[in-house]
């Protein structure tokens, strides 16, 4: 049995589970989200709980177990909490302005990155003397706000040797060695 699948999913008040056919439906205060079942996954919801089970010891069922069982979690996490991502810009002259959902990004290209997020996603910038630029996603689906700071990331990871780049908050950077001179 798959530790993480057999666990229990705990309901919190203000949050309502529905199944119909293969499709889990999670609605709570901060919006609704919808995830389709494979075939071999089964979701019951009993009071305040869900539990996701398996329908034979196949190897493909074994593996989707856990993962929609996490999926699911994620959701009713979402729906009740939120999720929150912040990024730093670290480099001199980059800087990041928002105007509603288009992110503005000056990046060290010889042209500003703009682009607009889902409707789904709440982002504020913040800029403030003596400190990195940081910008905050918020928002109730973790795949989808996962997915748009990966691709903030993308447009100037943190190169190995200063660290100049866009990076998660917190995120320890290995950084090389520079050259050493040469010895005389």
């Amino acid at each position: 049995m798959s530790r993480i699948g057999k666990l229990p999913i705990s309901i919190p008040s203000g949050v309502t589970v529905s199944v119909s056919g293969n499709v889990v439906t999670v609605k709570g205060a901060k919006g609704e989200l919808k995830q389709q079942l494979a075939n071999g996954v089964t979701v019951e919801v009993d009071g305040n709980t869900i539990n996701v089970n398996r329908k034979s010891e196949m190897k493909q069922h074994r593996a989707l177990h856990g993962l929609y069982r996490s999926l699911i979690n994620n959701m009713v996490i979402g729906v009740s909490k939120g999720y929150t991502i912040n990024q730093e810009l670290v480099g001199v002259g980059y800087r990041a302005s928002n105007q509603g959902q288009m992110l503005d990004l000056v990046l060290g290209h010889s042209h500003h990155v703009v682009f607009e997020l889902p409707k789904e996603i709440k982002v504020a910038t913040k800029t403030e003397r003596g400190s990195n630029p940081t910008i905050t996603l918020e928002s109730h689906d973790k795949q989808l706000i996962g997915a748009d700071a990966a691709k903030n990331r993308s447009l100037r990871a943190p190169e190995p040797y200063k660290g100049k780049g866009i990076k998660f908050t917190g995120e320890v950077l290995r950084k090389k060695a520079g050259k050493s001179a040469a010895k005389k």
